[in-house]
């Protein structure tokens, strides 16, 4: 199917342009969406009549995107969740649950609007890119922790697994020394006269 873009849309073209896309893409997400209109011979006309209009509605659109952007660009935000020791989260972190983050900081973003190639399945800190129009973006910091603390730890740089792991290292370490030194396993004899 033709249509006539009335926005820029990723990978397919910039406002004005007629594309041919599939009859699905168009009739589910171009057509409901008012991100395009049917290439006939009338919708041209209208199109062209109300280019001026278009144009204006989407410069301001993007201005309003690139003031937005400029406050949530950089941002971070803590979520705590429930993890194992390998850093592995009992669960996802989706884009509804970093605009759900991001709207009660303040922000106004929808879920939508969150760019994940992949579901987050690990604590650490994690780069987002935010779409808030066609041709803005931004990128926001999700620090996903089991805690407060440890999320305040992650934010100065430090790898929580590893140092949990160092930490219970050495901690075994000093097991295994007080077992040695004279704790369990001693071969003292009580009690016995030879």
């Amino acid at each position: 199917m033709k249509v006539i873009l009335l926005e820029r849309v990723e990978r397919l073209g910039a406002l004005g342009e007629i594309v041919t896309v599939k009859d699905g893409f168009a009739r589910n997400f171009l057509l409901p969406r008012s991100k395009a209109l049917r290439a006939t011979q009338a919708n041209m006309k209208v199109f062209e009549s109300q280019r001026v209009d278009i144009e204006s509605r989407n410069a301001n659109a993007r201005g309003a995107a690139a003031k937005a952007g400029e406050r949530l660009d950089g941002t971070s935000y803590v979520m705590i969740r429930q993890a194992g020791d390998s850093g592995q989260l009992y669960g996802s972190v989706s884009g509804r649950d970093i605009a759900d983050s991001v709207n009660a900081e303040g922000g106004k973003i929808d879920r939508a609007m969150v760019v994940l190639d992949k579901p987050i399945k690990a604590l650490g800190v994690h780069s987002i890119k935010v779409r808030l129009h066609a041709e803005v973006t931004a990128t926001v910091n999700i620090n996903i922790a089991r805690s407060v603390d440890e999320a305040e730890r992650q934010a100065r740089g430090e790898n929580v697994i590893a140092s949990q792991f160092e930490e219970d290292r050495a901690s075994d370490a000093q097991s295994v020394a007080d077992m040695l030194e004279g704790g369990a396993g001693s071969h003292e004899s009580f009690g016995r006269d030879d």
